[in-house]
């Protein structure tokens, strides 16, 4: 039986951290954060058989898988379809703010979170299904390999909620902190085991790879 390795990372703290809202996939700077967190990933991938890396184009994203993927002599691959969630008329706005301006828009999408999109948006269930083909494709390359793959808050949580045989109307149920380690494998006989979710740094000191 054959198995993929799957290093799964969210990318690092960004640029309004502080309040909750919705980036979706306008561009956002990185904090000092949050390249720290990305050298400690850097440094915590240094000793592991990495074969691919692949990301988000989105520069919160890419960099990172630069930063990790450098040492190793690889390059990464931008994947359009691992993109965080499109947020449309919401994106950069407080979550606050969205809901006391169209407090029924958010109610209803609260209670079905899967089907109802963001105005100019994508609903989960379109995300999810470009996320899922994503992984299929880089499970079904890399069968006995190790690759590693930055993503985004609610991609990780689709590509977890997955892997657990979860449905999608539970993806507020998983936190995904910024740069934090998932760890992931996929069995050739279709059965997925998480090993590890939402570490964050000093990782080395909570789990060994």
């Amino acid at each position: 039986m054959q198995f993929t390795q799957v290093h799964l990372i969210r990318h690092g703290q960004v640029e309004g951290y502080e309040q909750k809202r919705y980036n979706g996939q306008a561009e956002v700077p990185l904090t000092e954060e949050g390249l720290r967190q990305y050298g400690e990933l850097r440094q915590f991938f240094l000793s592991r058989p990495i074969k691919a890396i692949y990301s988000s184009d989105l520069s919160r994203c890419s960099f990172g898988a630069e930063i990790i993927g450098k040492p190793h002599g690889i390059s990464p691959v931008l994947l359009p379809d691992l993109k965080e969630l499109d947020a449309g008329q919401w994106e950069g706005t407080p979550w606050a703010e969205i809901e006391k301006e169209d407090p029924d828009l958010w109610k209803r999408r609260l209670d079905d979170i899967v089907n109802i999109p963001a105005p100019g948006g994508e609903s989960l269930r379109q995300m999810a299904e470009r996320v899922r083909k994503a992984m299929k494709e880089i499970t079904c390359l890399h069968r006995g390999e190790e690759v590693l793959i930055v993503g985004h808050g609610g991609v990780n949580r689709v590509i977890l909620l997955d892997a657990l045989g979860a449905p999608l109307t539970q993806v507020l149920s998983l936190e995904q902190s910024f740069g934090c380690y998932n760890k992931l494998t996929y069995r050739s006989d279709g059965r997925t085991v998480v090993q590890c979710m939402n570490l964050k740094a000093p990782y080395d000191r909570e789990y060994r790879l």
